[in-house]
């Protein structure tokens, strides 16, 4: 299978929903744990706290 015949089957909400999941895991995991500054990690900190805060008001496990 190919990067091609995957990204056909997985459809268009798929894709978006891949695709912003990425973003986020870049934008803001990411600085989190490997940036030098201790001004950025504690932004992108707050930032993932108030992400992961609204996804448990949406779904609450």
């Amino acid at each position: 299978m190919t990067l091609h015949d995957l990204l056909d089957s997985l459809g268009p909400v798929s894709l978006l929903v891949l695709l912003s999941t990425v973003m986020v895991f870049m934008g803001v995991v990411l600085p989190t744990i490997w940036s030098r500054h201790a001004y950025r990690r504690s932004a992108a900190r707050t930032t993932m706290n108030t992400l992961l805060k609204a996804l448990r008001r949406l779904y609450p496990f």
